[in-house]
């Protein structure tokens, strides 16, 4: 048997379907593997920031396609990367077991958040980042950033930010991990809806690859990432929205924490759920709503009408 990986040709999409081949391979050695790069609309757009251009679906719509069209078997995906909505016949059959999902903080000259002087310059394009960012430094220069984790950490270091902001996931799993000089704790950063997850996409009615995809499944992860995701579509939110959704568990219990401002960081709502795991999208729908019952209705209505 044959399975064809659909993925991103980016340094890290290639390691992710490279890690996905090595799993299957260890479950089941008589497989053949080929990974198939393919460019999507994300990858062709450099010089936007990613909200402008529409968000989620930009890194995921032409692997889908691939997939529709049997020219793959499987898609690899980093999972904040991919809807909540997916194409008729298509489904996730696995979430990986997850990354640490923090934000990580890279800097030539500076140790940490704090020590950056007033008016550095910091690189991002989420619009989560800069808000959360705002909240706790005010006095920093934001500035938006472009492109994979290699031409990201080049400008910096060729002096074009201070500092630049990446998810912590990625550099680990591209072995940069000595570029980070502080890992940006929950309370100060929350993570993105999904971050540090590796998702994998099949069409529902292949059976065969469904059976042996399944079980790459990591059962914890996947009740965390159906309460974040649940979050995220209930608020029917996108890249062009500050917003962010972290999960945890411990002691047989299910924590949520949901975090939703306006692009200027004054109306700023975060909140915090619990319950049993089994309610795992329950309470991503009633953290959601807490929320938009708190007042963050109406930036989200302001946000999506500018849009």
């Amino acid at each position: 048997m044959k399975i064809r990986i659909g993925t991103r040709g980016s340094k890290l999409a290639l390691w992710q379907a490279n890690f996905v081949a090595s799993k299957l391979k260890k479950h089941f050695p008589e497989i053949e593997i080929e990974i198939i790069k393919i460019k999507t609309k994300g990858d062709k757009i450099l010089d936007v920031p990613l909200a402008k251009i529409g968000g989620k679906g930009l890194f995921v719509k032409e692997i889908e396609d691939a997939l529709l069209k049997n020219e793959i078997d499987i898609a690899v995906h980093s999972l904040k990367d991919v809807p909540t909505y997916f194409p008729d016949g298509l489904g996730l059959t696995a979430i990986m077991e997850r990354e640490d999902p923090r934000d990580a903080f890279l800097s030539v000259k500076y140790n940490s958040l704090n020590e950056l002087p007033k008016g550095a310059s910091v690189g991002t394009s989420s619009l989560r980042r800069k808000v959360q960012l705002k909240l706790k430094r005010s006095d920093l220069n934001i500035k938006d950033l472009r492109g994979n984790v290699d031409t990201r950490i080049r400008k910096l270091e060729e002096g074009q930010y201070d500092a630049i902001i990446l998810a912590y996931a990625g550099l680990k799993r591209l072995g940069l991990e000595n570029k980070v000089k502080q890992i940006l704790d929950i309370d100060i950063m929350l993570p993105a809806v999904a971050q540090g997850f590796l998702a994998i996409e099949t069409r529902l009615e292949d059976k065969k690859t469904n059976n042996i995809i399944s079980t790459l499944n990591h059962k914890e992860s996947e009740i965390r990432a159906k309460a974040e995701r649940a979050f995220l579509k209930t608020l029917e939110g996108g890249c062009q929205v500050p917003l962010a959704g972290y999960s945890e568990i411990k002691d047989g219990k299910l924590y949520l924490t949901g975090f939703i401002s306006d692009l200027e960081a004054k109306r700023v709502f975060k909140d915090k759920i619990s319950g049993n795991l089994e309610e795992a999208e329950d309470l991503g729908i009633n953290l959601a709503k807490n929320l938009l019952e708190k007042g963050a209705k109406e930036v989200l209505e302001e946000l999506y009408s500018e849009e």
